[in-house]
């Protein structure tokens, strides 16, 4: 961890504001033409830089608790003007999320220029620097695990203080804030690129909504002890509910070339980018009178061929309210994930003559050229893989994009292999590993254990104990990709503490019996069957103090975990599968009856089997099961896996074993729907919630594997 200082600037913000949800503000600076000036940012919440107007970049890297990563930009090529506005729009949230940290706010911003400040928070020359007012406060949360939905009102002057140079912005007065730890980024810089709709699909007019369940069924993430937010009853945009007010009445439905569109008063516009990206949505418009436009974006369309306002639990809407009589260009503040994008016109009719996205993935310049694939099949399934990763490594690896751009273990664990599949490294794999090394403890989580996904909060004490477990895998495997002998020693107090707290829950067995919180196997029938024993959860526990034992040469630990997995067996194998779990019943456990999919492959992935000590339940999972079963006809009583992570779990068994050939039909079976629908691959086996999910991009790993 490598610490940074600033020449000159300190940490500031809003005096008496940096506890404030949802505050914006706005620093700029005006430099002369191609100064050789480079912009060094830290800040707390999140920020985007525009040059002339214009979008540059955004961020910042995310670190633990009480660090901060800086980030820095060379300006000089698009200081292109006599006289040019750097700004920066930052945005403190100030509530409790999965994505961004509930912590003050801050920005500590400097450019310099051939050793000089040219201007500097904290210190002078200064940033001139204003309270964005344009932005409204108070709106509800994106998502349980996102803040704040965006919604603006725009008068015909907002944007001078960004393009003009003389046209300087209310002032207001900063405060020096507590000092900060500042360290590397380490992580590549994302690269942002311009994508266009390909086309609109169809066109219409909006209707009040008569259905009741319809416009009422939608889930709002209130606040609560859990959750901070704006009270419900005092918000003053609510984006998402605005629209469901209206029902979409299409009127053109033949697709037609993405070219300007007048849209009249009350109208649609559904637009497609033919696959799922990630970033900034950019709308040009020229508004004759005032307007109120709505931006609803899904990776998928709902029955009435629109995108589902509240999908998948998000507030998917951003709202601008314009004064009429300009042109706009409208970027959004927070990244996004869609294929599709429906514009709506209130009040009056608008001209939008340009739609796109500012991408914001991992830069595919670091990316290695693709392997000779067999076929388009797996060339377009690969390729999907690819995207899949780029938009899930921007500073940590992500879950998803979209829902909740955390920072989850488990997912993790396969990501991170991506990342060396097609780069050779693992930069963004040691910053992700080291944000959980950082903090001596973890706010809300019990001593020992460690986040289920960081940096993140969670104020309930939430936690998945199994997920702690996939981290001690990933920092085994990340050892052998990067011979990073020092991490590995930074993290054994914290393996060894959580290896304690574990064994607080260890019945006479060897076995972990009652886990607390949230026992996860995975997404499918498997998570039913949780308590009292889990015996997936201790193959994995089996599985932990092996590699514990191993990476840090401690033949006790390995010693146990032998005598665990032959526990296992004793306990869990029918003769024909490996059961799920045993309850507690007059103090003793009892074996039930489940068996699931997923068991089996837990059991094959953690060595508790083996293709020779179990070769006849070996050869019935690979002939029997897998995606062409029919669980209606065939082991009915045996619940079939999800993608996450049962089917990968049976995908790397067969990569292991050597089944190539079998691998590569399952790959298309399994995956080849999901890169033809949105070009990513999904969290489940059908398009139910997220369709862009970090872990799916493993596909990648064995690809290139196989292939070459």
């Amino acid at each position: 961890m490598e610490t940074c200082t600033f020449r000159s600037a300190r940490p500031v913000w809003i005096r008496n504001k940096e506890t404030e949800m949802n505050c914006a503000l706005l620093l700029r600076a005006v430099l002369p033409q191609n100064t050789p000036a480079g912009l060094a940012i830290a800040a707390h919440g999140r920020y985007q830089i525009f040059i002339n107007g214009a979008f540059f970049a955004e961020g910042p890297a995310r670190a633990a608790h009480g660090f901060y990563r800086v980030s820095e930009y060379d300006l000089q090529s698009r200081l292109d003007r006599a006289r040019n506005v750097v700004a920066i729009l930052a945005v403190g949230y100030n509530v409790n999320s999965f994505s961004v940290l509930d912590a003050p706010s801050f920005v500590c911003a400097e450019i310099t220029a051939d050793g000089e400040t040219l201007a500097a928070t904290g210190a002078e020359p200064g940033f001139e620097a204003a309270e964005e007012q344009h932005r409204v406060k108070k709106t509800p949360r994106f998502s349980f695990q996102r803040p704040a939905t965006e919604a603006y009102v725009y008068d015909a002057f907002w944007d001078l203080p960004r393009v003009d140079p003389d046209a300087a912005p209310v002032f207001c007065d900063l405060a020096e804030t507590e000092p900060k730890t500042f360290i590397a980024r380490e992580v590549p810089y994302c690269e942002y690129e311009e994508r266009k709709v390909k086309k609109i699909l169809r066109r219409g007019v909006l209707a009040p909504e008569t259905d009741k369940k319809r416009r009422e069924n939608h889930r709002v993430h209130a606040p609560d002890e859990n959750a901070k937010g704006w009270p419900l009853d005092a918000l003053e945009a609510f984006p998402t509910r605005e629209v469901l007010g209206y029902m979409p009445v299409p009127a053109e439905t033949e697709p037609t070339p993405a070219e300007p569109v007048k849209l009249g008063t009350n109208c649609f516009c559904v637009y497609d980018m033919e696959i799922n990206t990630s970033g900034f949505l950019r709308i040009d418009l020229v508004a004759e009178h005032d307007i109120v436009l709505y931006a609803v974006f899904s990776d998928k369309l709902n029955d009435r061929g629109v995108p589902q306002p509240g999908a998948d639990n998000c507030q998917n809407c951003v709202k601008w309210a314009l004064q009429g009589g300009r042109a706009y260009e409208l970027v959004s503040f927070a990244p996004y994930t869609f294929r599709y994008l429906e514009l709506i016109s209130m009040y009056a009719p608008v001209l939008i003559t340009g739609v796109s996205q500012y991408t914001e993935s991992y830069p595919k310049t670091l990316i290695k050229p693709a392997p000779q694939l067999p076929d388009d099949d797996l060339r377009l399934i690969y390729d999907a893989a690819v995207e899949t990763f780029r938009q899930n490594a921007t500073d940590i690896f992500m879950d998803c994009p979209s829902r909740e751009r955390a920072g989850w273990l488990c997912d993790s664990f396969f990501t991170s292999r991506t990342e060396y599949a097609l780069t050779g490294s693992s930069i963004v794999e040691r910053a992700f590993l080291d944000n959980f090394l950082m903090p001596e403890r973890y706010p809300d989580v019990p001593a020992g254990m460690l986040p289920m996904c960081y940096p993140s909060d969670h104020p309930g004490g939430g936690y998945i104990p199994n997920w702690a477990m996939w981290y001690l895998l990933e920092l085994a495997e990340y050892r052998d990709r990067s011979g990073d002998a020092a991490l590995i020693a930074k993290a054994r107090e914290k393996m060894y503490a959580l290896a304690d707290f574990f064994t607080a829950f260890e019945n006479g067995d060897g076995l972990l019996q009652k886990l607390e919180s949230w026992v996860f196997v995975e997404w499918s029938k498997a998570n039913d069957y949780v308590q009292d024993i889990n015996y997936p959860t201790n193959m994995l526990y089996a599985k932990f103090l092996e590699t514990l034992g191993g990476l840090y040469g401690d033949e006790a630990l390995k010693a146990k975990a032998r005598r665990l997995k032959e526990t296992i067996r004793e306990k869990a194998f029918d003769g024909t599968f490996f059961l799920d779990n045993a309850i507690i019943e007059n103090g003793a456990p009892v074996p039930t009856k489940n068996h699931t999919e997923t068991a089996q492959y837990y059991a094959f992935f953690t060595g508790v089997a083996t293709p020779e000590t179990d070769p006849a339940l070996y050869r019935r999972l690979l002939d029997e099961f897998g995606p062409e079963r029919d669980p209606g006809k065939e082991y009915p009583d045996v619940p079939v896996s999800n993608a996450f992570i049962g089917n990968y779990l049976r995908l790397e068994i067969l990569f292991r074993n050597g089944e190539y050939d079998r691998l590569l039909k399952e790959i298309k079976a399994f995956f080849l729907p999901m890169a033809q629908k949105t070009g990513t691959l999904w969290e489940n086996m059908t398009d139910f919630a997220s369709c862009c999910h970090g872990f799916a991009s493993h596909v990648a790993c064995w690809l290139r594997a196989i292939c070459g």
